[in-house]
């Protein structure tokens, strides 16, 4: 049998440096080699689910019996610009149902449609969902579990359980009872002992209890098997001798099947294995190196929101930071190190999160969310229901706002001023330098109500930042360049966010002017009417789509206003973005 991190080895030492997925494809799916099981053996089962496909990664070939570790890597579309650098569509091969960014994602939920839909149709499927231990504390998860054992699906459920170290109770014991309690002997002596002692129930609760008692004594399967699975585990994820058995004894049982696999982040990669948090997602660097610390550069916006967070924590004691498990990602890091007690990761679970931080607020709290805006999407409701009707004062930092390149569709924060402006008593920003987002910071802090500051990934102008915390008038805009257009031909640029420094670019050839608007939410009608009344025809332009965007808002005061001027309406296409540059996509 090839030694799958050899193999991998020898087909992408050079490809590696030419895009960092293959290494990300590397730490993030050595675990999943051993699925290469079914070489030889038998076909892939239906369907495969990941639980994040954000690497090219089809595991077999289309006849089934070869394991393709290299991905996409070697494919005549491999250096593409939909292909070299970032998440791939579903489509990238055969055994993919779906593309997903959002980890449990309905995962589970789904694979039990997947099934069910099978056995409508009259054909036999087995259906793999392959979830990782984060995703576990999702609240979509249990819902799934709870749904396919109900129905009792022909579902595997493999749970990747990578918490940095291979946990004690991996052992030659387990891995023992992983093949017996697999084995077509055990379920068929456990179905045959079910039908003869359910006549006589205290004798059949009996043994369901013994049974219970003796797996729960040496492995934690007790909550999956209340649900309907039959839990094998915890394994060695990277031991295939024991795996691959395992694998090949529950394909042939009927029901939920729920496998425990323990790996170790970044496994056969020793920088990744003593950093897998900065391997996780890295840049291009040579694997023979590893990653170079860079120069100190301008600071990102998450950075920035990191720093004011730590001072604005040491200013005003009822301030506490939450995160949906993105503690690194959102810039928590030193907050959790200077305020311990004031830091809370609720996992991935942002309705909690939101809840959460509602709950805290009602009690004279001041909380802060730091949350990617692609993830807000999922606590939607909390956010209404909780928060917005009843005014609380709750911080949303909402990071990754606009296109954010290599995650592509499923991670852009492509509306969130949309879904956001529409909310009453919420307040929305959007900083178009990096001391503004810090001011906007503290705005929305001190504003006794909800409010959302909305900023992009990566760095911004190089504004000087003050270290002061100094709010900005709530509602009103600046206008940045005047135009000195002759009448007639006078444009004004309305810009929010991000745009506003392609907004000057673009200004200087058509002599415009241009208004950094600040807020989405509440909008500044009295600037807008202004330029409107003194210029020839406006423009807005925004890093969010177009439809029912801020440029919708403009056009909605002026109709109030019974203002009529031509106006152009710049921002995302009525379409899902696909992972590149953000400048080239812009």
């Amino acid at each position: 049998m090839r030694d799958p991190v050899e193999e991998f080895r020898r087909h992408n030492r050079d490809d590696a440096r030419r895009s960092p997925e293959l290494i990300r494809f590397k730490i993030a799916r050595m675990a999943a080699a051993p699925l290469g099981f079914f070489r030889g053996t038998f076909h892939l089962f239906a369907r495969d689910l990941l639980d994040r496909v954000c690497e090219p990664v089809p595991l077999l070939s289309d006849e089934g019996v070869e394991m393709d570790l290299v991905g996409d890597a070697h494919s005549e579309n491999y250096g593409t610009y939909k292909a070299a650098d970032g998440a791939v569509h579903y489509d990238i091969n055969d055994f993919d149902e779906t593309t997903h960014g959002h980890f449990d994602f309905d995962l589970r939920r789904l694979a039990t449609s997947l099934f069910l839909a099978a056995r409508d149709r009259g054909e036999e499927r087995n259906v793999i969902a392959v979830i990782g231990d984060g995703a576990m504390s999702a609240g979509m998860a249990f819902e799934a579990l709870n749904n396919a054992g109900v129905i009792d699906a022909n579902l595997l459920v493999i749970l990747n359980d990578n918490d940095m170290s291979i946990s004690p109770p991996v052992g030659a014991l387990n891995r023992y009872l992983a093949r017996l309690m697999s084995g077509k002997f055990y379920a068929a002596a456990k179905n045959v002992g079910k039908q003869m002692l359910k006549p006589v129930p205290p004798l059949f609760e009996l043994a369901r209890k013994i049974e219970e008692h003796a797996k729960g004594m040496v492995v934690p399967g007790t909550l999956f098997e209340e649900f309907g699975f039959n839990y094998i585990g915890p394994i060695d994820g990277h031991d295939l001798d024991s795996l691959i058995p395992t694998l090949a004894n529950l394909r042939a049982l009927d029901g939920p099947q729920f496998l425990h696999v323990v790996t170790k982040k970044g496994q056969g990669y020793k920088l990744a294995e003593a950093d897998p948090v900065l391997y996780h997602g890295p840049g291009k660097f040579d694997p023979r190196e590893g990653i170079k610390k860079s120069a100190p550069g301008k600071p990102t916006y998450t950075q920035v929101f990191g720093d004011w967070l730590c001072d604005m924590a040491a200013a005003d004691p009822r301030l506490v930071g939450i995160t949906p498990a993105m503690r690194e990602g959102s810039g928590l890091v030193r907050f959790e190190q200077e305020f311990p007690n004031r830091y809370f990761d609720v996992g991935i679970a942002e309705q909690h999160a939101v809840t959460f931080a509602a709950g805290l607020a009602c009690e004279g709290m001041k909380p802060v969310v730091a949350i990617y805006s692609t993830f807000l999407q999922r606590a939607y409701d909390q956010l209404i229901h909780d928060v917005a009707i009843q005014n609380l004062p709750v911080v949303f930092a909402l990071d990754r706002g606009g296109l954010v390149g290599a995650d592509g569709a499923t991670h852009h924060g492509a509306f969130d001023l949309s879904y956001l402006r529409c909310i009453p008593n919420l307040v929305v920003m959007a900083p178009s330098d990096e001391n503004e987002c810090r001011r906007m910071l503290t705005t929305a802090f001190r504003h006794d109500g909800p409010a959302a500051v909305r900023y992009p990934r990566g760095t911004g102008p190089g504004a000087t930042i003050e270290r002061t915390l100094e709010t900005l008038p709530i509602g009103q805009g600046v206008i940045r360049r005047e135009s000195g257009a002759r009448p007639g031909a006078q444009i004004a640029i309305l810009a929010f966010g991000s745009m506003v420094q392609p907004a000057f670019a673009a200004a200087e050839a058509i002599d415009a002017t241009v208004a950094d608007m600040r807020f989405v939410k509440p909008i500044d009608r009295e600037l807008i009417e202004k330029l409107a009344r003194s210029h020839d025809a406006l423009v807005t332009i925004e890093e969010n789509v177009v439809l029912g965007g801020v440029g919708s808002a403009c056009r909605e005061v002026l109709d109030e206003l019974g203002v009529e001027r031509p106006m152009l309406h710049l921002g995302l296409p009525d379409r899902f973005v696909d992972h590149g540059d953000p400048a080239r996509l812009l």
